[in-house]
């Protein structure tokens, strides 16, 4: 069985012809349209390039609080047009195969307790640090949805008294905004802003460390609710391979100061980076037409 398999996200769509053993066969991206209609007339052209393929189906990976009952996403993200309205019934009648939605943390959660880094852990918690900071908690091997389906929201989490949340002072792409601003720049990419600190910029340096603080703050205090075996860490920026030693090290500097809690969390990368996403809406998808 081959399915096509599409990763949401506020920039980009990503997309895959992935076997339903997890194997990638082919895969590319297009830029995320502003409309819902170029969406659709975006995701038609990109399934009828693998016309020579008989597909299952098509497994989605979106950003917001999926409700698979209803086919709606509930929520917000940055791509507002595809939310509060049966968005799974729109898919099918324009895509003519079955679909399947699930959240993008979830669908990287899925991808790694199904072939990658926690496959032997029950209990995990995944953070994926992108545009924002979401999140999946694993619960004895299953996805913990949560009553209001915002389990494992981690970028809500309030950070200061200005009611900043952990999306927006633990990425790159928000530390790289507050950077260009700062700078008098029109803009500045996450890249660009690790390059700046890695020059010795200043203004750089401060904001990519408090980044890194942020997220060691989050993780310590998601260590102490939930306790989990694992924590994963996922999302384009994770593959840079300074970003788990610079949270670690945070995390090792408030072990040492906070005398009374001494558990350190275990941090993993995914083992999938970009394609986690992509991997994990294939294992959606067998589990719901398993």
């Amino acid at each position: 069985m081959t399915l096509l398999a599409f990763d949401m996200g506020g920039t980009a769509v990503k997309y895959a012809l992935i076997e339903q053993d997890g194997t990638i066969l082919s895969k590319g991206k297009f830029k995320t349209p502003d409309t819902l209609d170029t969406l659709i007339n975006q995701l038609q052209t990109t399934k009828n390039t693998y016309h020579t393929h008989p597909l299952s189906g098509i497994a989605f990976s979106c950003p917001g609080a999926v409700n698979n009952e209803s086919g709606i996403i509930d929520g917000a993200s940055a791509i507002p047009y595809i939310h509060n309205f049966p968005f799974r019934q729109l898919l099918e009648e324009k895509l003519e195969l079955p679909i399947t939605l699930e959240n993008d943390a979830n669908c990287a959660a899925l991808a790694e307790t199904w072939l990658g880094v926690a496959k032997k852990a029950n209990d995990i918690l995944f953070l994926i640090i992108g545009t924002g900071i979401g999140g999946a908690v694993i619960k004895n091997g299953k996805i913990h949805a949560g009553a209001n389906l915002h389990g494992g929201e981690f970028g809500y989490m309030i950070m200061n008294d200005k009611l900043e949340n952990l999306s927006d002072t633990g990425t790159a792409v928000n530390a790289a905004s507050r950077i260009a601003k700062q700078k008098g720049l029109a803009s500045l990419s996450g890249i660009e802003a690790f390059q700046l600190k890695e020059s010795g910029d200043p203004i750089a340096t401060q904001e990519i460390d408090s980044m890194f603080r942020n997220l060691a703050k989050g993780i310590f205090n998601l260590q102490y609710v939930y306790d989990p075996e694992l924590i994963v860490i996922g999302g384009g920026v994770s593959e840079r391979p300074d970003f788990l030693p610079a949270i670690q090290a945070q995390l090792d500097d408030l072990l040492q100061k906070i005398t009374i809690a001494k558990v350190a969390p275990t941090l993993v990368s995914c083992a999938f980076g970009n394609d986690a996403n992509l991997i994990g809406a294939v294992a959606n998808f067998n589990q719901i037409n398993g």
